[in-house]
């Protein structure tokens, strides 16, 4: 999804900031979302419960490494003034 955001911010003619929520946004599922769901399902799905939520716990994973990643992969055009 990285790379389909990338293209889509691009083709919107996004400023960089909004380029990476686009990415962050396509990599996200909201998984917790169905957990609802999935908890009303009957007991013959009793692992989809724990389906949802490794997936959770996947995506969180994967939320920290593009913290480090996207930045790198789409930075800023002008360098940022620091203080010194």
């Amino acid at each position: 999804m990285v790379p389909v955001g990338m293209l889509a911010g691009a083709a919107a003619r996004l400023d960089v900031p909004a380029k990476r929520t686009v990415v962050f946004s396509g990599a996200t599922r909201n998984s917790l979302v169905v957990l609802p769901l999935v908890l009303a399902l009957p007991a013959t799905f009793d692992l989809a419960p724990l389906v949802v939520v490794t997936q959770t716990l996947i995506e969180l994973v994967i939320m920290v490494i593009f913290v480090r990643l996207i930045p790198r992969l789409l930075p800023e055009k002008t360098p940022r003034l620091t203080a010194a």
